[in-house]
């Protein structure tokens, strides 16, 4: 009796038979199972070796360390032969050849069909291109290798990081929407008598006809599909049931012109726009705007490892020692010493030899680099510029050497515009300068001198280009030098001369990483030292060891992120590869990645725009600006800033306009006299609101002449104790002060007056504050309270979900809170009464720094208000002792590589991110 049943052996579908004799007997048969866990092999990692089930060859190809591995199914492993398919013209013959131009299968039969032959005007009738099927097949594999392996280890790894952005808008897009029409209808109601016949059409038709939901949703689609069309793809190369040449050549004939590794997804985003002049057609002025490509940077994707980890070395013949490296893909390299330039593999076979390149040392060393074609462009004998093709055949002059002065020393190719970066020597002023050259080798730019006139370089030896358009150079005159960096646009940014700043640095060999961290060896201590990308020393990346001996020539290899490290050590031609970067730890689960198709929800819900941590950095320490004595009032309890030159200061019932020399503007008669917190805030109107002698929420015109009740105290035991206007929504947040319970709330009201939130209690029903004295609100909207009788900065969301409660470094230490703000860059700053210093702390909560403390000019901080154009922070003195000082300080300056980074390129086309990026279309 027979029983048959399918099992998968050694990466096949075949048939097994158990055999049940009568004694029961069996034929056992082997499986072959995962090197990695217990599941069945379908792949073969020839690399390895190993096998490999599907859950770990995706792994495999993923992970930065085996990402460059040969993964094969294991059907090729062992050359399984397929079965032969029977021609459908001719019964009696199977299909053994393939015709080329025409892209089929065929017979001996069909082969000598007329439709396989051509004629031709000089050459007659001849016969199509017939080649052996099994070697078509295997070509067309061969041919694909590459865009499978970008698919495998790329496309479909980072794909599903932007699909959970697509869902982030359309999740928010209830609140952009809230947000616009709150705006809409405020400025409607100022012009109430010229729109009321529009304004019911306008509610019940504009924000109906949206499609912006529709669009988060198709696009959505859109990516799903796209990422199911490259598994299939995937799929149908690896074939993982039955392989059939013909099915194999078929399917990619029609499916490969619909197959793109890259889909463009558009950010959504809204404009609107209102003009009073012309009030009908503004108010249906809000679009749906397509802001770029999502772009999901590397900091989101790549961090740095504990320590750079050795991953192989090889010995290059035909060089003495490894002066400089250029990268042509992840197993192919060139590497020179004096005047020889070798390609070679990962195993150190050599591949090929330039015979005409330069060999005159003392004009710069790195002499070559590959572009985008895999073609190298190398300094020869005569100074000329070349270009060898990728099939290493033809040698072209690039640039051509015309001023005899001038010697180029070391060449860069820029992936991001194609340009080519060239470092000069001058032999007669002993001076050096970079030019820039376009794809037509037409000069572009030259880079000689810093602002004041000064010779930025005495004699470049290697150069290459930050993800931020920053050109770098090591810059040595064999004694000493310096790294010389520069934007863009060619204003220097910094030189950077070793730790501590001002040591000797010998530079040589240097690059960049995905990062945007500047790696550069340096022959006097005989390391790799890695800066950040503004010239901060950050560590010793490398130093000299058995393998590497003295680091001098770099290369980073931006597909693997590996670092290929040259010795200098004269006759040591060794090459050290490591890997000192490796993927987020929650991205190198695919189960996790893969988890946005199914619909879990992921944090954040900021929009995928440029932040001011883009923009803005901290700087240390902070500078005093300037000072002023605010008359009329003894102790500054409160600012607020109306424009950049002009504030409101209080105490007690004086409540002051003044401007920044101090010079009284204005005084507010009725302000309360018995509240010693924020009682005051400004609108964008520049409208001062604040509480009156009578609890009640008072609005003072921007003219100063006409002041109105905005709300009236109603609840005779809960009395407003500070106020602020969001600049996000326009609402109103109100602290509350209970003088029975003793205990406090937050209130919400919209710009119309009416009461649309409260926040009083957590989720456990526990009341969150005891006396609310200063309010303000975060760039992400949360609510943060400086809750004096509790000792503590109590923050909310939004919603009204408390966040944390900060109670001083370390926490429970005990926090006398006053003035309280934010910045542009979402720190809060709180002025603390026991150590009379103005705290910092993250949004989250997490204590960052004293950033002031008590001084002579200041006194004890005691009021806070924060400049949002000029970025300057406003300090109010609280010493009891006549001091109504206000001091201004700066804490926060713009980012160094904004200036050029940030405009639009040559060809029009805006930058949306200032990291370095990856760009998914």
């Amino acid at each position: 009796m027979k029983s048959r049943k399918t099992k998968y052996i050694c990466g096949c579908d075949i048939e097994t038979y158990t055999l049940h004799t009568m004694e029961t007997a069996s034929t056992p048969c082997k499986v072959h199972q995962c090197s990695k866990c217990p599941g069945d092999t379908e792949y073969y990692c020839v690399s390895c070796p190993c096998d490999l089930c599907p859950q770990c060859k995706d792994n495999h190809v993923k992970d930065l360390q085996t990402i460059d591995h040969d993964v094969v199914s294991h059907r090729d492993k062992i050359n399984y032969i397929p079965t032969q398919e029977i021609c459908v013209r001719h019964l009696s013959h199977v299909y053994i050849k393939y015709c080329e131009p025409c892209q089929v299968p065929v017979c001996n039969s069909c082969s000598e069909d007329e439709s396989h032959r051509f004629r031709s005007f000089l050459f007659g009738q001849g016969q199509h291109k017939i080649m052996d099927i099994q070697v078509a097949n295997k070509t067309k594999r061969q041919q694909h290798r590459g865009t499978i392996h970008t698919i495998r280890s790329e496309a479909l790894f980072y794909r599903p990081v932007v699909l959970p952005r697509i869902k982030t808008d359309f999740k928010t897009c209830r609140t952009e929407f809230s947000l616009y029409q709150s705006e809409l209808l405020t400025k409607a109601q100022i012009l109430k008598r010229l729109i009321d016949y529009i304004q019911k059409d306008f509610m019940c038709n504009v924000f109906c006809d949206f499609d912006f939901k529709h669009r988060c949703l198709k696009q959505q689609k859109e990516m799903i599909i796209h990422i199911v069309s490259l598994q299939r793809y995937v799929y149908i190369y690896e074939q993982r049931r039955v392989i059939r040449p013909l099915q194999f050549l078929s399917s990619i004939k029609t499916a490969l012109p619909q197959i793109h590794p890259t889909l463009h997804t558009s950010q959504l985003s809204m404009t609107e726009s209102l003009n009073k002049e012309d009030v009908m057609e503004s108010l249906s002025a809000i679009q749906i705007t397509e802001r770029g490509n999502r772009r999901v940077g590397n900091q989101c994707l790549l961090k740095l490892t504990s320590g750079a980890e050795f991953h192989q070395s090889l010995t290059v013949p035909g060089v003495d020692c490894c002066l400089h490296i250029s990268c042509v893909t992840s197993d192919r390299v060139w590497v020179s010493d004096w005047d020889n330039f070798m390609l070679t593999d990962t195993t150190g076979v050599p591949l090929h030899r330039v015979e005409d390149s330069c060999s005159d040392l003392y004009d710069g060393n790195g002499l070559h680099t590959v572009n985008s074609e895999s073609e190298l462009i190398y300094i020869d004998r005569n100074y000329n510029i070349n270009k060898l093709s990728k099939d290493m055949k033809t040698t072209t002059t690039f640039i051509e050497r015309t001023d005899s002065t001038w010697r180029p020393g070391c060449v860069y190719w820029s992936p991001s515009t194609g340009d080519l970066l060239v470092a000069m020597y001058n032999y007669d002023t002993k001076t050096g300068k970079v030019t820039r050259y376009n794809q037509s080798g037409q000069l572009t730019q030259p880079i000689q001198n810093d602002n004041t006139g000064r010779e930025l370089y005495e004699n470049p030896r290697y150069i290459t280009e930050n993800n931020n358009g920053d050109v770098v150079v090591s810059d040595n005159n064999y004694v000493f030098g310096a790294v010389v960096v520069t934007d863009r646009g060619g204003r220097h940014r910094f030189s950077y001369t070793g730790p501590p700043s001002g040591s000797v640095l010998q530079p040589w060999g240097i690059c960049t990483d995905a990062l945007s961290h500047i790696l550069v060896c340096d022959g006097k201590t005989k390391t790799v030292q890695m800066l950040d990308k503004d010239g901060q020393f950050l560590s010793h990346l490398l130093t000299a060891s058995q393998e590497m001996c003295e680091p001098l020539g770099l290369s980073y290899d931006v597909n693997t992120h590996r670092l290929w490290v040259g010795s200098g050590s004269w006759y040591n031609n060794k090459v050290c590869v490591y890997r000192y970067i490796t993927r987020q730890d929650a991205l190198t689960d695919q189960s996790r990645v893969m988890e946005s198709l199914s619909g879990i929800p992921t944090p954040g819900t900021e929009k995928p725009q440029q932040g001011n941590q883009c923009l803005l950095k901290l700087m240390s320490p902070p500078k005093l600006l300037h000072s002023l004595t605010v008359t009329s009032v003894h102790v500054c309890l409160h600012i607020s800033c109306v424009t950049s030159d002009r504030v409101w200061v209080r105490y007690r019932n004086n409540l002051i306009l003044t401007d920044t020399t101090g010079v009284p503007l204005h005084r507010v008669e009725d302000s309360c006299r018995d509240l010693y917190g924020g009682l005051h805030t400004v609108n964008s109107e520049s409208e001062l609101i604040y509480i009156d002698r009578n609890y009640n929420t008072n609005k003072l015109s921007k003219d100063m002449k006409t002041t109105t009740t905005f709300m009236k105290r109603t609840d005779s035991p809960w009395d407003p104790r500070c106020v602020y206007w969001s600049p996000s929504t326009g609402d109103l947040l109100v602290g509350m002060y209970n003088y029975r319970t003793r205990t406090g709330k937050v209130t919400r009201y919209n710009q119309s007056g009416q009461l649309t939130q409260t926040i009083q209690h957590d989720n456990t029903g526990r009341g969150l504050y005891s006396g609310p004295r200063y309010i303000t609100e975060n760039n992400n909207g949360d609510v943060v309270v400086s809750d004096s009788r509790s000792g503590a900065v109590v923050v909310t969301e939004r919603g009204g979900r408390h966040r944390f409660s900060y109670t001083g470094p370390p926490s429970g230490s005990g926090l006398q809170p006053c003035g309280i703000c934010t910045d542009a860059l979402s720190h809060i700053l709180v002025c603390d009464g026991k150590t009379k210093t103005v705290q910092m702390l993250n949004k989250d909560g997490q204590f960052l720094l004293h950033l002031l403390t008590e001084s002579q000019e200041m006194g004890e901080p005691r009021s806070l208000s924060y400049d949002v154009n000029t970025h300057h922070l406003l300090v109010g003195s609280g010493s009891w002792c006549d001091n109504n000082t206000v001091v201004i300080y700066r804490y926060i300056t713009r980012q160094d590589a904004l200036t050029d980074e940030q405009r639009p390129r040559p060809d029009g086309e805006a930058m949306f991110s200032s990291a370095p990026a990856v760009e998914w279309r």
